[in-house]
C-alpha cells in the first residue's frame, strides 16, 4: 500500500497557492515541473530538448558561484555559493503572476571521431546558455551545469550498500597506480546533522533518497518539506516577489509543510523500492565475449560490478542482497570533455560519481531515446563510451582501437545489463 501511494504522490500534479485543493497547492512560485514523473517519466531518464522550442522538462542548469561557506568537518570541500539572485538552480516555469527567471539554450558541434577500423563516430558537444534573464543581469562569475534526470531504478540498494565497502575503493592519490583515483564525495547531511557519504546526484551531492526527494521538492517544485522548511523554494531575496507570493503552508494543513513528513516518506519509500530489470541474454556468445572485453579493458575499475548490502532493519527488501549495480558510487575525473567546471561539495568541474549501469540497455524501451551521460549528449552506448577521458583515458582508447567485433560484444553485454 506504501508503494502504490508513495507512487500517486510520484505522479500528482501541483498546483500555485491558493487554491481549493489544499493538498495540491504550493507549487512555486517558480519552478521546473509540476510532478516527479514529469522528469522522471516511467522512472526513466531524462533527455536534451530536440529542438530549439521544445520543453526542457526532464533537464535544467544548476548555478553557482565561486567563494562561500565550507561545512565543518569535510576536508577538500571547493566553496561555492548559489547565484545572488537566481539562487541554485535556473527555474524556467512559474506560476501565474509570475515570470520564469530565464531558459536554458543549447547549441551543439558535431565532431567526427575515426575508430581504428575505420568507423567514424559523431560526438556533439553542447554550448549552454542562460537566455533571457527576467531578474536582472546573473553574476559575471557564474558557473552553469546542466543535468539530465537520472533513472530512478534500485536507489534503495544503492544506499544500502555498507559505506565502508564504498570507502574501501577509493584510491584518492592513486596509491596503486592503475591510473584510477576513485574519491568519495562527503555532504552535510541535513536529516542527521552531520557529514556522511553522498551517494544520489551526478556528483553525488544527496546522502540518502529521504534527502534527495527533499531536494527535489524544494528545487524542482517550490514545495517545502520538514528538510527544506522555506515554501518559496529556490527564490532569493532579490526575488521579493516570489517570496512573498502566497503558498500552501498553513499550520492546520500538512504540518504546516507543503509536502509533511508521512507524505516525504511514502515517496521516498516509492523510490527506495523501484525494483532493478532483470538481465537479459546472459547466454548469448556476443554477450559473453562482451563480459570478457569489459573486463580485459578495465571497465570494471569504475563500474563495480557487485556488492552485498547491509542488513537493515524494516527494510526486508533492500537487506542482505547480493547485487549487480555496475558502479563504484566514488567520483572521477573524466577529463576536461565532460568537464561543466562547476564544483559540486568535494566534486571538481571535471569529477562525476560513477552511474550505475544496471538497466541501461532498457533506455529506448523505457524513455523513447538512447541519451546518456550527465546532459545527455551522447546518442549511442558508444558515443558516451568516446566521451570518456581522464581517468577513463585509457578504457576509452581501448575501445577505440579494439575490433569491430569486439566493440559490438561490449556494447551488447552493457545493453544486456
Amino acid at each position: 500500500m506504501d508503494f502504490k501511494l508513495g507512487n500517486a504522490l510520484f505522479r500528482k500534479t501541483w498546483v500555485a497557492a491558493p487554491a481549493s485543493t489544499k493538498a495540491s497547492d504550493g507549487l512555486g512560485p517558480l519552478y521546473n515541473a509540476r510532478a516527479c514523473q514529469d522528469c522522471h517519466l516511467k522512472d526513466g531518464r531524462g533527455h536534451t530538448p530536440p529542438d530549439p522550442d521544445a520543453s526542457r522538462v526532464s533537464m535544467f542548469l544548476r548555478l553557482s558561484i565561486p567563494g562561500g561557506p565550507v561545512p565543518d568537518g569535510i576536508a577538500g570541500w571547493i566553496a561555492t555559493s548559489p547565484d545572488p539572485t537566481y539562487g541554485g538552480q535556473l527555474q524556467d516555469l512559474a506560476a501565474p503572476g509570475h515570470a520564469a527567471e530565464g531558459q536554458m539554450n543549447v547549441t551543439w558541434t558535431e565532431t567526427p571521431v575515426t575508430l581504428s577500423d575505420g568507423t567514424v563516430v559523431n560526438l556533439r558537444a553542447p554550448t549552454y546558455s542562460f537566455a533571457d534573464p527576467a531578474y536582472g543581469v546573473p553574476a559575471k562569475d557564474l558557473m552553469l551545469s546542466p543535468r539530465v534526470a537520472p533513472q530512478m531504478i534500485g536507489l534503495g540498494l544503492l544506499e544500502a550498500i555498507p559505506a565502508a565497502d564504498i570507502l574501501a575503493r577509493a584510491d584518492e592519490v592513486d596509491l596503486n597506480g592503475d591510473g584510477i583515483s576513485g574519491r568519495p564525495q562527503i555532504v552535510p547531511s541535513a536529516e542527521f546533522g552531520t557529514p556522511m557519504l553522498g551517494r544520489f546526484g551526478l556528483k553525488a551531492g544527496a546522502p540518502t533518497v529521504r534527502e534527495q526527494s527533499a531536494g527535489a521538492f524544494a528545487g524542482d517544485m517550490g514545495l517545502s518539506t520538514p528538510l527544506h522548511r522555506d515554501p518559496w523554494g529556490d527564490c532569493t531575496p532579490g526575488q521579493s516577489t516570489c517570496i512573498g507570493a502566497p503558498h500552501g503552508q498553513e499550520p492546520e494543513v500538512r504540518d504546516g509543510f507543503e509536502v509533511d513528513g508521512p507524505s516525504l516518506d511514502l515517496v521516498t519509500f516509492y523510490a527506495r523500492n523501484l525494483g532493478v530489470p532483470e538481465r537479459r541474454d546472459l547466454d548469448d556468445p556476443k554477450v559473453l565475449r562482451g563480459k570478457e572485453v569489459f573486463f580485459t579493458t578495465g571497465c570494471q575499475s569504475c563500474h563495480t560490478p557487485k556488492f552485498v548490502t547491509n542488513r537493515l532493519d524494516g527494510q526486508p527488501e533492500q537487506s542482505f542482497q547480493l547485487i549487480w549495480p555496475y558502479t563504484d558510487l566514488l567520483l572521477h575525473d573524466l577529463g576536461p570533455g565532460l568537464a561543466d567546471s562547476r564544483p559540486e561539495g568535494r566534486a571538481s568541474g571535471s569529477e562525476w560519481k560513477t552511474p550505475p549501469l544496471w538497466g541501461i540497455g532498457l533506455t529506448q524501451q523505457v524513455s523513447g531515446h538512447t541519451e546518456y551521460l550527465h546532459d545527455g549528449r551522447a546518442r549511442s552506448l558508444l558515443e558516451a563510451v568516446l566521451w570518456h577521458g581522464g581517468e577513463a583515458q585509457a578504457q576509452r582508447d581501448a575501445v577505440a582501437a579494439m575490433s569491430a567485433e569486439d566493440r559490438d560484444a561490449l556494447l551488447a553485454f552493457v545493453g544486456s545489463l
